[in-house]
């Protein structure tokens, strides 16, 4: 359909569904006594981790005919309650964004017969089905979203040049690529990664609990 603008589009922080309220866990990473030049390794550990989990997933949901196994998959890799949350509020957003643009689309639909509302990287993949992304592209969206995601965060929560923040995702690049081709090796939702980061997991559940805060996750 509309492949090559399509995986921009996908991959720009300024798409209208909510991600600029979320700092990738940083801001609580941050909290937790990380200092900015821990953020780049900060980086890799969550491509590593859950950032495979969910580009995995994402490419599960491009492929998928049903998305109801899948959700229930991944929920069960995601033990912190506030990162469910922040990834349906994403889901959500991309759900919305669907509805609007490709209401008929057979991908909108099984979106929408979730018995919940949908997660980021389910929405990712049903979207990326829609505008007819291969899997690599999809994979490859859904691992820099979640480093780009980090970087953002960090321009305004530290004092970083933004040339800085620009080389931290470029340098993800190789860890970004190895993740990708595990990615879409995975071939149903069973074999869906189970990589946890329970630090960020512990961080999470500290920052869902502060009343001062920036970012939502």
């Amino acid at each position: 359909m509309y492949a090559g603008i399509g995986a921009l589009l996908l991959a720009d922080g300024r798409l209208p569904t909510g991600g600029y309220a979320h700092s990738g866990g940083l801001e609580p990473a941050l909290a937790a006594g990380l200092d900015l030049g821990d953020v780049p390794a900060y980086m890799r550990a969550r491509l590593q981790t859950v950032g495979l989990v969910d580009a995995s997933a994402a490419v599960l949901a491009r492929r998928s005919d049903g998305l109801a196994d899948l959700q229930a998959a991944l929920l069960a890799r995601i033990p912190s309650e506030p990162l469910r949350a922040a990834s349906t509020s994403l889901g959500r957003g991309l759900t919305r964004l669907a509805r609007r643009l490709w209401p008929e689309h057979h991908a909108t639909h099984m979106l929408e017969a979730l018995p919940s509302a949908p997660l980021r990287p389910i929405a990712l993949g049903a979207i990326g089905a829609i505008l007819e992304l291969e899997e690599r592209q999809i994979a490859r969206i859904s691992l820099y979203d979640d480093a780009q995601t980090v970087a953002a965060a960090a321009l305004k929560l530290l004092p970083v040049d933004p040339a800085d923040a620009a080389r931290w995702v470029l340098e993800s690049a190789p860890i970004v690529e190895e993740s990708v081709l595990l990615a879409v090796a995975t071939s149903r939702p069973q074999q869906l990664p189970a990589l946890t980061a329970p630090l960020i997991e512990q961080w999470s559940l500290d920052h869902s609990a502060r009343t001062r805060r920036i970012f939502v996750a």
